[in-house]
């Protein structure tokens, strides 16, 4: 019932702000976290600037984001599958508990640097785009990356052992398995909690993007960071209702699909190279700072030990894990691809 509302009132919503046009093709587009970078840096100019201009005033877009409709995150591609609106992003890992082979797009630890982690998801694209036409009727249009998600701490810590105890908000489903393995306990909030939960202590510590932290103000609630990718990189699927898509002309959508990637997905990935020094030196003054005032966190650098004790739970617990859940033939299409660029072979057998 609470479902059907939400999709009632989203929808008058849109149909509300729908300019009344005749020829023009209308998007209803429902964007990422509206306060973050990608969203209003990349998304934002892209919907409503780029490609309404390229096409001749023949697509409109009324563009939102999913926060400032108040949709719970688990439900954007749900409601997208439906036909609620035609076009919606958000992050892959939100929707894994109507996909779990879903979690093999964004495998912590894997990937340092934005390079890597561009390989490791054009190799899973693929399966990507399977689940999102069987899972949501939908088709995907672009997959771009928040920055490393990284782990905010409003306890002094010195490393990874001394998360063992404490209560840390997980980015993901693979982030709180490892915390789990960890020793530490993994606490579902929501991004835009978390400040709340770390200055009244429901958690001591949280993951998210070093770049998404410095936005939201996580600095004032927290004094340490560990630079250690354990959410992986939380990349953001864009993807299009099947019918929608399918009702377009063959001219619109080869428009949409050379234009989604020229101008939104290459310059969110051309960006995120480097960002995390960049957003480092933002919030401890470690380093040049670009992107505004510098705070002063405690710089907790990964070390190698760290490292290799991260990376052992990850292959030996976090991984097989997934594989039980998403099944064998996920786990082997995951080990002929993404498997193959960083690595990494889950066992099968």
């Amino acid at each position: 019932m609470k479902r059907l509302f939400v999709a009632c009132a989203v929808t008058a919503a849109f149909a509300a702000a729908a300019p009344a046009t005749a020829l023009a093709e209308d998007l209803a587009v429902v964007g990422s976290w509206s306060s973050l970078p990608l969203h209003n840096q990349f998304e934002k100019p892209f919907w409503e600037k780029t490609l309404p201009e390229a096409s001749g005033g023949k697509i409109n877009v009324n563009l939102t984001t999913h926060n400032e409709m108040g949709l719970g995150v688990g439900d954007v591609f749900r409601m997208l599958g439906d036909g609620v609106y035609d076009v919606a992003m958000t992050v892959g890992d939100y929707a894994v508990a109507d996909a779990p082979e879903l979690e093999g797009l964004d495998v912590p630890l894997l990937a340092l640097d934005a390079e890597t982690e561009k390989a490791a998801v054009d190799a899973a694209r693929p399966m990507v785009e399977d689940i999102f036409e069987t899972r949501f009727n939908s088709h995907v249009l672009a997959i771009a990356p928040y920055p490393p998600q990284v782990v905010f701490c409003n306890k002094p810590i010195s490393g990874l052992a001394d998360l063992k105890g404490l209560k840390i908000r997980a980015s993901g489903r693979m982030t709180a398995k490892f915390l789990e393995a960890l020793g530490a306990e993994g606490v579902n909030v929501s991004f835009s909690e978390v400040p709340g939960a770390l200055q009244k202590g429901v958690v001591d510590c949280a993951v998210t993007g070093a770049g998404s932290g410095y936005s939201a103000g996580w600095w004032e609630v927290s004094s340490h960071l560990l630079t250690l990718p354990l959410g992986g990189w939380d990349p953001v699927v864009t993807a299009i209702n099947k019918d929608k898509w399918d009702s377009l002309s063959a001219e619109d959508r080869d428009m949409i699909s050379t234009l989604i990637k020229s101008k939104f997905e290459d310059p969110a990935w051309a960006a995120a190279d480097g960002a995390l020094v960049n957003d480092v030196a933002c919030l401890t003054g470690k380093g040049e700072c670009k992107s505004g005032e510098a705070r002063s966190m405690v710089l907790v650098p990964a070390s190698e030990a760290d490292m290799a004790t991260a990376r052992k739970i990850l292959e030996t617990e976090v991984l097989p894990d997934w594989a039980g859940r998403a099944g064998k033939d996920w786990a082997e299409r995951w080990n002929a691809s993404v498997g193959k660029v960083v690595n990494v072979s889950i066992p099968t057998d």
